[in-house]
Protein backbone atom coordinates (compact mmCIF):
# COMPACT_ATOMS: atom_id res chain seq x y z
CA UNK A 1 0.00 0.00 0.00
CA UNK A 2 1.51 3.12 -1.00
CA UNK A 3 0.36 6.09 1.44
CA UNK A 4 0.45 9.73 1.49
CA UNK A 5 3.36 11.63 2.77
CA UNK A 6 1.07 13.27 5.63
CA UNK A 7 -0.26 10.27 6.29
CA UNK A 8 1.56 7.55 9.07
CA UNK A 9 1.90 4.32 8.75
CA UNK A 10 1.15 1.70 11.38
CA UNK A 11 4.65 1.49 12.37
CA UNK A 12 5.17 4.84 12.97
CA UNK A 13 1.64 5.28 14.74
CA UNK A 14 3.16 2.64 17.15
CA UNK A 15 6.85 4.51 16.95
CA UNK A 16 4.59 7.61 17.88
CA UNK A 17 2.52 5.82 20.49
CA UNK A 18 5.48 4.96 22.07
CA UNK A 19 7.95 8.50 22.66
CA UNK A 20 4.64 9.77 23.88
CA UNK A 21 4.47 7.21 26.75
CA UNK A 22 8.36 7.83 27.53
CA UNK A 23 7.87 10.89 27.24
CA UNK A 24 4.69 11.35 29.75
CA UNK A 25 7.33 8.61 32.57
CA UNK A 26 9.92 11.03 32.35
CA UNK A 27 7.81 14.52 32.68
CA UNK A 28 6.58 12.86 35.94
CA UNK A 29 9.90 11.32 37.26
CA UNK A 30 11.37 14.49 36.60
CA UNK A 31 8.54 17.00 37.91
CA UNK A 32 7.26 14.45 41.18
CA UNK A 33 6.29 16.46 43.39
CA UNK A 34 4.86 15.33 47.14
CA UNK A 35 3.45 11.94 48.01
CA UNK A 36 1.30 11.70 50.85
CA UNK A 37 0.98 8.12 52.44
CA UNK A 38 -1.01 8.92 55.14
CA UNK A 39 -3.69 10.33 55.61
CA UNK A 40 -5.75 10.26 52.81
CA UNK A 41 -7.40 13.19 50.93
CA UNK A 42 -10.94 13.80 52.86
CA UNK A 43 -10.44 11.34 55.20
CA UNK A 44 -11.44 11.55 58.63
CA UNK A 45 -8.63 10.78 61.20
CA UNK A 46 -8.31 11.34 65.01
CA UNK A 47 -5.77 13.38 66.40
CA UNK A 48 -2.76 13.05 66.74
CA UNK A 49 -2.35 11.46 63.60
CA UNK A 50 0.21 9.92 61.71
CA UNK A 51 1.64 12.02 58.22
CA UNK A 52 4.01 9.88 55.93
CA UNK A 53 4.67 11.57 53.38
CA UNK A 54 7.67 11.20 50.34
CA UNK A 55 9.24 13.35 47.82
CA UNK A 56 12.45 12.09 45.75
CA UNK A 57 12.45 15.21 43.24
CA UNK A 58 11.10 18.26 42.93
CA UNK A 59 10.99 20.11 39.50
CA UNK A 60 13.52 17.89 37.78
CA UNK A 61 15.31 18.80 41.29
CA UNK A 62 16.72 16.04 44.20
CA UNK A 63 14.77 16.63 47.32
CA UNK A 64 17.04 18.07 49.83
CA UNK A 65 14.18 19.01 52.72
CA UNK A 66 10.20 17.82 53.23
CA UNK A 67 7.85 19.71 55.56
CA UNK A 68 4.45 20.32 56.52
CA UNK A 69 2.03 23.14 57.83
CA UNK A 70 -1.75 23.19 58.99
CA UNK A 71 -4.42 25.76 56.85
CA UNK A 72 -2.55 29.07 56.89
CA UNK A 73 -0.13 29.17 59.65
CA UNK A 74 3.46 30.10 58.49
CA UNK A 75 4.76 27.81 61.09
CA UNK A 76 6.39 24.90 58.82
CA UNK A 77 7.57 21.57 60.75
CA UNK A 78 11.26 20.85 58.45
CA UNK A 79 12.73 17.29 58.34
CA UNK A 80 16.09 16.48 56.43
CA UNK A 81 16.13 14.26 53.56
CA UNK A 82 13.22 12.88 51.18
CA UNK A 83 10.41 11.66 53.52
CA UNK A 84 8.49 12.60 56.69
CA UNK A 85 7.05 10.38 59.45
CA UNK A 86 5.54 12.77 62.42
CA UNK A 87 2.76 12.38 65.02
CA UNK A 88 0.64 15.90 63.92
CA UNK A 89 -2.07 17.13 66.66
CA UNK A 90 -4.28 19.79 65.86
CA UNK A 91 -7.59 20.55 66.77
CA UNK A 92 -11.09 19.10 65.83
CA UNK A 93 -12.88 19.78 62.22
CA UNK A 94 -11.77 20.57 58.68
CA UNK A 95 -8.29 21.69 58.05
CA UNK A 96 -6.07 21.18 55.14
CA UNK A 97 -2.36 19.84 55.24
CA UNK A 98 0.34 21.34 53.03
CA UNK A 99 2.82 18.98 52.71
CA UNK A 100 6.12 20.60 51.01
CA UNK A 101 9.34 19.79 49.34
CA UNK A 102 12.28 22.05 48.67
CA UNK A 103 15.05 20.99 46.03
CA UNK A 104 18.89 21.15 46.15
CA UNK A 105 18.36 24.39 43.52
CA UNK A 106 15.64 26.01 45.17
CA UNK A 107 12.20 24.71 43.39
CA UNK A 108 9.42 24.08 45.89
CA UNK A 109 6.15 21.71 45.40
CA UNK A 110 3.57 21.55 47.81
CA UNK A 111 0.75 18.87 48.41
CA UNK A 112 -2.53 19.67 49.62
CA UNK A 113 -4.81 17.14 51.62
CA UNK A 114 -7.82 18.23 53.46
CA UNK A 115 -9.06 16.41 56.35
CA UNK A 116 -11.58 16.11 59.06
CA UNK A 117 -10.33 15.95 62.47
CA UNK A 118 -12.78 13.85 64.77
CA UNK A 119 -12.97 13.90 69.17
CA UNK A 120 -11.52 10.91 69.18
CA UNK A 121 -10.80 9.16 72.39
CA UNK A 122 -7.19 9.60 72.32
CA UNK A 123 -5.34 10.44 75.25
CA UNK A 124 -5.23 9.74 78.92
CA UNK A 125 -4.84 12.45 81.35
CA UNK A 126 -1.72 12.93 82.66
CA UNK A 127 -1.05 15.81 85.60
CA UNK A 128 0.92 18.58 85.10
CA UNK A 129 3.12 17.57 87.76
CA UNK A 130 4.20 14.29 86.25
CA UNK A 131 7.38 13.31 85.80
CA UNK A 132 8.15 11.52 83.14
CA UNK A 133 11.06 9.68 80.97
CA UNK A 134 10.86 10.63 77.12
CA UNK A 135 12.66 8.35 74.20
CA UNK A 136 13.29 5.51 76.20
CA UNK A 137 13.95 3.02 73.02
CA UNK A 138 16.84 5.50 72.42
CA UNK A 139 18.51 4.63 75.85
CA UNK A 140 21.79 2.45 76.15
CA UNK A 141 21.74 -0.59 78.07
CA UNK A 142 18.81 -2.77 76.59
CA UNK A 143 19.46 -6.03 76.98
CA UNK A 144 17.66 -9.57 74.98
CA UNK A 145 17.07 -12.56 76.80
CA UNK A 146 14.64 -15.56 75.60
CA UNK A 147 11.42 -15.66 78.32
CA UNK A 148 12.18 -19.14 80.24
CA UNK A 149 8.88 -19.06 81.99
CA UNK A 150 7.50 -18.48 77.88
CA UNK A 151 7.40 -21.28 75.67
CA UNK A 152 10.04 -22.41 73.02
CA UNK A 153 13.15 -21.09 71.87
CA UNK A 154 14.78 -17.50 70.77
CA UNK A 155 16.98 -15.00 70.15
CA UNK A 156 16.80 -11.54 69.65
CA UNK A 157 18.67 -8.38 68.52
CA UNK A 158 18.36 -4.60 68.72
CA UNK A 159 19.84 -1.56 66.31
CA UNK A 160 18.78 1.91 66.47
CA UNK A 161 17.14 2.99 62.94
CA UNK A 162 15.96 6.39 61.33
CA UNK A 163 13.77 4.37 59.29
CA UNK A 164 11.15 3.79 59.68
CA UNK A 165 10.84 5.92 62.52
CA UNK A 166 8.21 7.55 64.14
CA UNK A 167 10.70 10.55 66.05
CA UNK A 168 14.15 10.13 64.18
CA UNK A 169 15.19 7.04 65.96
CA UNK A 170 13.55 4.01 66.37
CA UNK A 171 14.47 0.81 68.11
CA UNK A 172 14.07 -2.37 65.85
CA UNK A 173 13.58 -5.36 67.77
CA UNK A 174 14.82 -8.78 65.30
CA UNK A 175 13.31 -11.96 66.71
CA UNK A 176 13.73 -15.76 65.92
CA UNK A 177 12.31 -17.97 67.56
CA UNK A 178 11.11 -21.96 67.44
CA UNK A 179 8.20 -23.76 68.68
CA UNK A 180 6.60 -20.25 69.90
CA UNK A 181 9.28 -18.78 71.57
CA UNK A 182 9.55 -15.92 74.03
CA UNK A 183 11.82 -12.69 73.63
CA UNK A 184 12.17 -10.24 76.20
CA UNK A 185 13.82 -7.32 75.65
CA UNK A 186 14.63 -4.61 78.76
CA UNK A 187 16.05 -1.54 80.35
CA UNK A 188 16.45 0.18 83.63
CA UNK A 189 15.60 3.85 82.90
CA UNK A 190 14.90 5.78 86.44
CA UNK A 191 14.00 5.06 89.83
CA UNK A 192 11.07 6.15 91.78
CA UNK A 193 9.73 3.92 94.38
CA UNK A 194 6.79 6.47 95.41
CA UNK A 195 5.01 6.76 92.15
CA UNK A 196 1.84 4.97 92.66
CA UNK A 197 0.13 6.08 89.13
CA UNK A 198 1.69 5.33 85.69
CA UNK A 199 0.96 6.09 81.88
CA UNK A 200 2.77 4.14 79.49
CA UNK A 201 2.77 5.84 75.80
CA UNK A 202 4.36 4.17 73.02
CA UNK A 203 4.72 4.02 69.01
CA UNK A 204 4.59 0.44 67.67
CA UNK A 205 5.26 -0.56 64.09
CA UNK A 206 5.20 -3.97 62.68
CA UNK A 207 6.27 -5.29 59.34
CA UNK A 208 4.29 -8.31 57.07
CA UNK A 209 6.21 -10.81 59.99
CA UNK A 210 3.45 -9.81 62.38
CA UNK A 211 1.66 -12.63 61.44
CA UNK A 212 4.07 -14.61 63.00
CA UNK A 213 4.19 -12.83 66.18
CA UNK A 214 1.68 -13.95 68.91
CA UNK A 215 1.66 -11.67 71.45
CA UNK A 216 3.10 -8.16 71.90
CA UNK A 217 3.94 -7.56 75.85
CA UNK A 218 4.55 -4.30 77.39
CA UNK A 219 5.50 -3.99 81.00
CA UNK A 220 6.72 -1.62 83.89
CA UNK A 221 8.78 -3.24 86.95
CA UNK A 222 9.08 -0.85 90.18
CA UNK A 223 10.43 -1.61 93.57
CA UNK A 224 8.28 -0.34 95.74
CA UNK A 225 9.57 1.27 99.28
CA UNK A 226 8.67 -2.01 101.04
CA UNK A 227 11.02 -3.59 98.72
CA UNK A 228 8.79 -5.73 96.75
CA UNK A 229 8.39 -5.15 92.96
CA UNK A 230 5.28 -4.17 91.67
CA UNK A 231 4.67 -6.04 88.47
CA UNK A 232 2.69 -4.25 85.89
CA UNK A 233 1.95 -5.84 82.77
CA UNK A 234 0.08 -6.21 79.78
CA UNK A 235 0.27 -7.54 76.48
CA UNK A 236 -1.92 -7.87 73.04
CA UNK A 237 -2.63 -11.88 72.68
CA UNK A 238 -3.24 -13.18 69.61
CA UNK A 239 -4.25 -16.13 71.38
CA UNK A 240 -7.05 -15.02 73.57
CA UNK A 241 -7.53 -11.85 71.57
CA UNK A 242 -7.48 -9.47 74.32
CA UNK A 243 -5.72 -7.40 76.07
CA UNK A 244 -4.21 -9.77 78.90
CA UNK A 245 -3.02 -8.25 82.29
CA UNK A 246 -0.86 -10.23 85.09
CA UNK A 247 -2.03 -11.03 88.74
CA UNK A 248 0.18 -12.60 91.58
CA UNK A 249 -2.07 -16.14 92.34
CA UNK A 250 0.32 -17.02 94.74
CA UNK A 251 1.96 -14.53 97.40
CA UNK A 252 4.84 -12.47 97.30
CA UNK A 253 7.75 -14.99 98.39
CA UNK A 254 6.40 -17.62 96.58
CA UNK A 255 4.55 -16.57 93.17
CA UNK A 256 2.57 -17.64 90.65
CA UNK A 257 2.23 -15.67 87.53
CA UNK A 258 -0.93 -15.68 86.05
CA UNK A 259 -2.00 -14.00 82.56
CA UNK A 260 -5.89 -12.89 82.85
CA UNK A 261 -7.59 -11.50 79.70
CA UNK A 262 -9.61 -8.53 79.95
CA UNK A 263 -12.52 -7.37 77.47
CA UNK A 264 -10.85 -5.09 75.70
CA UNK A 265 -9.80 -6.76 72.02
CA UNK A 266 -6.50 -7.20 70.77
CA UNK A 267 -4.56 -9.19 68.35
CA UNK A 268 -1.27 -8.17 66.95
CA UNK A 269 -1.63 -10.51 63.87
CA UNK A 270 -4.90 -7.53 63.27
CA UNK A 271 -2.27 -4.67 63.40
CA UNK A 272 -1.96 -3.02 59.96
CA UNK A 273 1.78 -3.78 58.32
CA UNK A 274 3.93 -0.98 58.02
CA UNK A 275 2.20 1.92 60.03
CA UNK A 276 3.03 3.38 63.20
CA UNK A 277 -0.14 2.30 65.99
CA UNK A 278 -0.28 4.35 68.98
CA UNK A 279 -0.62 2.50 72.37
CA UNK A 280 -1.19 3.91 75.63
CA UNK A 281 -1.77 1.72 79.30
CA UNK A 282 -2.56 3.58 82.23
CA UNK A 283 -2.49 1.85 85.60
CA UNK A 284 -1.75 2.57 89.29
CA UNK A 285 -0.96 0.57 92.37
CA UNK A 286 -1.68 0.77 96.00
CA UNK A 287 1.27 -0.07 98.41
CA UNK A 288 0.39 -3.50 99.00
CA UNK A 289 1.18 -3.64 95.17
CA UNK A 290 -2.31 -4.42 94.28
CA UNK A 291 -2.12 -3.39 90.77
CA UNK A 292 -5.42 -1.49 89.02
CA UNK A 293 -5.38 -1.74 85.37
CA UNK A 294 -7.47 1.43 84.00
CA UNK A 295 -7.51 1.76 80.42
CA UNK A 296 -5.64 1.14 77.19
CA UNK A 297 -5.40 3.06 73.94
CA UNK A 298 -4.66 2.21 70.33
CA UNK A 299 -4.74 4.18 67.31
CA UNK A 300 -6.63 6.89 70.17
CA UNK A 301 -9.65 4.20 70.32
CA UNK A 302 -10.17 3.64 73.85
CA UNK A 303 -10.98 0.72 75.92
CA UNK A 304 -11.33 0.30 80.03
CA UNK A 305 -9.88 -2.58 82.20
CA UNK A 306 -11.02 -1.42 85.35
CA UNK A 307 -9.93 -4.66 87.37
CA UNK A 308 -7.47 -4.42 90.30
CA UNK A 309 -5.10 -7.71 91.12
CA UNK A 310 -2.62 -8.47 93.57
CA UNK A 311 0.73 -8.16 91.71
CA UNK A 312 3.59 -8.00 94.35
CA UNK A 313 6.44 -9.96 94.08
CA UNK A 314 9.37 -10.59 96.76
CA UNK A 315 12.41 -10.17 93.84
CA UNK A 316 15.36 -9.25 95.86
CA UNK A 317 16.16 -5.95 93.12
CA UNK A 318 17.90 -3.24 93.86
CA UNK A 319 15.61 0.03 93.31
CA UNK A 320 14.82 0.67 89.98
CA UNK A 321 12.26 1.64 87.59
CA UNK A 322 12.47 -0.58 84.24
CA UNK A 323 9.95 -1.55 81.00
CA UNK A 324 10.11 -4.27 78.75
CA UNK A 325 9.04 -5.04 75.55
CA UNK A 326 8.82 -9.02 74.81
CA UNK A 327 7.77 -10.49 71.41
CA UNK A 328 6.04 -14.14 71.64
CA UNK A 329 6.66 -16.24 68.14
CA UNK A 330 3.81 -17.95 66.54
CA UNK A 331 4.07 -21.27 65.04
CA UNK A 332 7.33 -23.48 64.47
CA UNK A 333 9.90 -21.08 63.42
CA UNK A 334 10.01 -17.54 62.48
CA UNK A 335 12.01 -14.27 62.27
CA UNK A 336 9.94 -10.95 63.05
CA UNK A 337 11.14 -7.45 62.85
CA UNK A 338 8.92 -4.95 65.13
CA UNK A 339 10.26 -1.51 65.50
CA UNK A 340 9.42 0.44 68.83
CA UNK A 341 9.43 4.95 68.96
CA UNK A 342 8.68 7.77 71.30
CA UNK A 343 8.10 5.64 74.18
CA UNK A 344 7.67 7.99 77.65
CA UNK A 345 6.62 6.75 81.19
CA UNK A 346 4.87 9.00 82.80
CA UNK A 347 4.50 8.48 86.62
CA UNK A 348 2.90 10.35 89.65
Amino acid sequence: MILSPSVPSINMLKKISLTSSLSAVLAVSLHAGVIVNSPSSGSQVGAPFTLSATAATCSSQSVATIGYSIDSSADTSVSTGTSVEKSVTIGTGSHTLHVKAWGDHGSSCVTDVPITVSAAENAAIVPSNAASVSSIQALGGWQAAHDDGGQGNSSGSMILVNSPSHSGTAREFVTSFSGNGDERYSVNFDDDSSATNFLYDGWVYFKSSSSIIGNLEMDLNQVMQNGQNAIIAMQCSGYSGTWEYTKNAGTPEKPIVEWKPSKATCNPRNWSPNEWHHVQIQTSRDDSGNVTYHSVWLDGHKQSINVTVPSAFALGWAPTLQTQFQVDGYGGSGKSTVYLDNLVVYRW
